[in-house]
């Protein structure tokens, strides 16, 4: 009876030292998981290209944070809230990932936000744009980096109504982005003097806008808004040039028209549209540098959310490298403690809702005539800055906010 026990007692220690040392190999390696959209709408402004600017800052730092290797892994969550969901949740049980970076679709980065704050890991999203991720829907363990609905609407509903283009019918895409933009966008526009004449809702990834289109044209609204991205606003702005909704002297906006999209529809058909991005290649020395590093890695310029992604990379492994620990709340307290500084954001900083503020951009689409390349396709309206784009803190519903 005591070999028995004494044999049980054996396996047990053999058990407990291989689970310490298979927890030790774990915590050898800060590991960050790139779940995004590698197939469908929203693939060219995040996909591979959000993959490839995470891969970049993690090499130009050394692929070392706090003298542990770190390693990339990522998956396509084909905008399925259960697809993702299940990644993520094995990521975090099984594969060890200490942090879920871009998720772009609103429908599936809501849940990947509220598992992380179960898991107690770490969610920096550059590709999802809702703004509740730092509303409602707010996590001491979710950081919202490049854009959200508010401030998209914010900038360019703010300076249309201003110009005169005050009366607004809204193209939406029928999921939690799309309305969350709606929302925001109408608010702005009747907190600035305008007035919404009606909103038709489609489909995510949707071919035909036609019957939409025609609802928008017959409003006489002066703006038509699409509240939507990727495929579905290249698909809508091509449609509305057939059916002439400019030609008739409707100004079309795209709420979130990346430099992907406007390049691939081509700068004959979107010139004079207005644009709100956080970044453009073609700022500066250090926009430019980084800028085209990416473009001989992936092909194209890029996105916003491709370049927040880089930026929001070397935030965090500066984060884990200054306190020597990836653990998650220790790691969020040193990035909200520390200012972004880099060709992305100046003075970036971020609020205890998740949201990090910088600077926004109005662009307008230049004419063929004033681009000087393939790439030449914006011209800079207004510099906003953070504290006047995003929305106030205290006006967002997040519980974090104790006033």
């Amino acid at each position: 009876m005591q070999k028995l026990i004494a044999a049980v007692a054996a396996g047990l220690a053999l058990a407990a030292a291989s689970g310490a040392a298979q927890a030790q190999i774990s915590d050898d390696v800060v590991k960050i998981g790139v779940l995004t959209d590698m197939s469908s709408l929203y693939a060219d402004a995040t996909g591979k290209g959000s993959l490839a600017a995470v891969e970049m800052a993690v090499a130009d730092y050394g692929a070392k944070a706090a003298g542990k290797p770190v390693q990339v892994v990522a998956a396509d969550h084909q905008n399925k809230p259960d697809v993702g969901v299940n990644i993520a949740r094995n990521w975090y049980d099984n594969d060890k990932v200490d942090a879920i970076f871009d998720v772009p679709t609103s429908s599936v980065a809501l849940p990947i936000s509220a598992l992380t704050r179960e898991k107690n890991r770490i969610n920096i999203n550059s590709g999802g744009g809702s703004s509740d991720i730092t509303g409602v829907a707010c996590s001491p363990n979710t950081v919202h980096w490049t854009y959200d609905t508010y401030a998209l609407s914010n900038v360019a509903g703010k300076a249309m109504v201003k110009r005169g283009e005050d009366s607004w019918f809204f193209v939406t895409a029928d999921y939690a982005f799309g309305m969350a933009l709606q929302r925001d966008a109408a608010n702005v526009v009747k907190e600035s003097g305008g007035k919404v004449l009606g909103e038709v809702r489609h489909p995510l990834n949707s071919s035909d806008f036609s019957s939409f289109l025609l609802q928008a044209q017959a409003s006489k609204a002066k703006v038509v808004a699409l509240a939507n991205a990727g495929g579905d606003t290249t698909n809508a702005l091509k449609q509305a040039a057939e059916f002439g909704l400019t030609q008739g002297g409707q100004k079309m906006i795209a709420l979130l028209q990346e430099i992907t999209d406007t390049h691939s529809l081509g700068i004959k058909a979107t010139q004079g549209l207005i644009v709100t991005d956080a970044f453009y290649w073609d700022m500066n020395e250090e926009t430019r540098a980084f800028s085209r590093r990416f473009n001989e890695k992936v092909g194209h310029m890029p996105t916003m959310i491709q370049a927040g992604l880089y930026s929001a990379t070397m935030h965090y492994l500066k984060a884990i490298d200054a306190i020597k620990t990836d653990e998650a709340p220790k790691v969020m307290a040193q990035m909200r403690s520390t200012p972004v500084n880099d060709f992305f954001a100046k003075n970036g900083k971020i609020r205890v809702d998740g949201r990090m503020v910088h600077d926004m951009y109005l662009f307008e689409v230049k004419k063929p005539e004033e681009s000087k390349g393939e790439w030449d396709l914006y011209k800079l309206i207004a510099t906003v800055p953070g504290d006047e784009a995003f929305r106030p803190l205290d006006k967002g519903g997040c519980p974090l906010v104790t006033h």
